[in-house]
């Protein structure tokens, strides 16, 4: 997923060819596999500079972006009047001075606080953080309330936002720079197809869809919650006869499947995620085709049934490894959330970190949360790559809490009482 990964499977789809896609584990070597021939194109998130275009070239720029401050939004921001925020915020860079900020001392962010601090002629208290913490650990530190500033770069500010609305991303403290995707210098061709894509699509429908799925919609998680007056009518939802019966085929108490399934979908049989997953219990296409199910027109019975298929499926696979239910029950959430692989990973690894591979709570879910860390995600241990480990760590929680909130509401076999509207 990504918005430079939907943009080149589109430029693939207008040539003709199959994308194919290498994760960079070291982003120093990037340009050494491009010039020995192992990729055509670099689409890394790359800011066009004078030191690299003298090693490869550059298409027209898919964004321009500059680096913002991280801040966090006044309390009660959400009935406030814009003009009275920006009183609460730091807008002026002169205003900077004295203020704690946290960035890495390697990053383009510290070099350019230094220079910063020179032009207002006031002292940025710059604090270092390790090298594990990189941008993303920092922005949630400060939508968290642990530190009060950081800085990205805009886009990657955006993304990020989307999930923490309390974030302010809106003051400057440098120039735009061009975002663009890196081809070599021997292969102009390539260079002027994208450059003739990227200029014809700009603004397009593709571009203008896969600009708002990643930078303007929201993607904060659902918190706990239920229906109001579920418990009056001694029912959770109206699919709760249908949830009863696929959830003996996956042995779990009704209850527990019905927590899921409003973490999902808030028990909406049409709701569709920002990325795309449908349904009841938000299948991915991919995935529904698996189990025999069109997502987008299967109907709240089929989604179920696929739901729980695939629960099946990852059951199978957990039984011999976490062979304890309850405990196993943790890594099938965990894995129908983030992907099976995901999961693998963070247990493979946990035992590198003094966690047991066995227990999720505080231990492979611990190191979920660590896969959004260089780190962790380059380590050789490691196959899939990065995740935003924190929503798993989140998700698995929030519907074990309300599973138990369901339990002290409705007895496990509770018949539904019929209400009048």
């Amino acid at each position: 997923m990504g918005y430079e990964y939907e943009l080149l499977h589109a430029f693939a789809k207008k040539i003709g060819v199959q994308l194919e896609i290498i994760v960079a584990k070291d982003m120093d070597q990037i340009f050494d596999l491009l010039n020995k021939n192992e990729v055509d194109i670099i689409a890394a998130n790359l800011t066009v500079t004078k030191e690299r275009l003298e090693l490869v070239n550059f298409t027209e720029p898919l964004l321009y972006t500059r680096q913002v401050l991280i801040q966090r939004k006044p309390k009660g921001w959400e009935k406030m009047k814009r003009d009275d925020v920006d009183k609460l915020v730091v807008r002026n860079t002169l205003d900077l001075s004295g203020k704690k900020i946290h960035v890495r001392k390697g990053s383009s962010f510290y070099s350019r606080l230094i220079s910063l601090s020179e032009e207002i002629g006031e002292k940025i208290e710059i604090i270092e953080s390790p090298g594990e913490n990189n941008t993303e650990l920092l922005i949630n530190k400060v939508a968290t309330g642990e530190i009060d500033y950081t800085i990205a770069d805009e886009n990657v500010a955006m993304i990020n936002q989307t999930y923490y609305p309390n974030l302010d991303i809106e003051t400057p403290i440098s120039f735009p720079q061009k975002i663009a995707w890196a081809v070599r210098k021997k292969s102009p061709q390539l260079n002027k197809a994208l450059d003739d894509w990227i200029t014809n699509e700009s603004g397009s429908i593709i571009t203008q869809v896969a600009y708002k799925k990643y930078f303007k919609e929201s993607k904060k998680l659902r918190h706990l919650a239920v229906n109001n007056n579920f418990y009056e009518a001694n029912r959770i939802s109206e699919y709760d006869e249908m949830i009863k019966v696929y959830s003996k085929k996956i042995d779990w108490d009704w209850r527990l499947l019905a927590s899921m399934i409003f973490q999902e979908s808030g028990f909406s049989a049409t709701a569709q995620s920002w990325a795309g997953a449908y349904g009841l219990m938000q299948l991915m296409p991919e995935t529904g085709s698996r189990y025999g199910l069109d997502t987008t027109a299967g109907g709240a019975e089929g989604n179920i049934v696929a739901g729980t298929n695939y629960i099946l499926d990852l059951d199978k696979y957990w039984q011999n490894k976490i062979p304890d239910k309850p405990e196993r029950i943790k890594f099938i959430l965990g894995s129908y959330n983030v992907g099976l692989g995901h999961v693998i990973d963070a247990r493979n690894i946990s035992p590198k970190y003094g966690k047991n591979p066995n227990i999720w709570f505080d231990n492979v879910d611990f190191m979920i949360l660590q896969k959004s860390n260089p780190l962790i995600y380059n380590d050789s241990i490691v196959k899939c790559g990065y995740c935003r480990g924190q929503e798993t760590y989140i998700y698995v929680r929030e519907i074990l809490n309300r599973y138990e909130f369901y339990k002290k509401r409705l007895p496990e076999n509770s018949p539904p009482t019929l209400v009048a509207n």
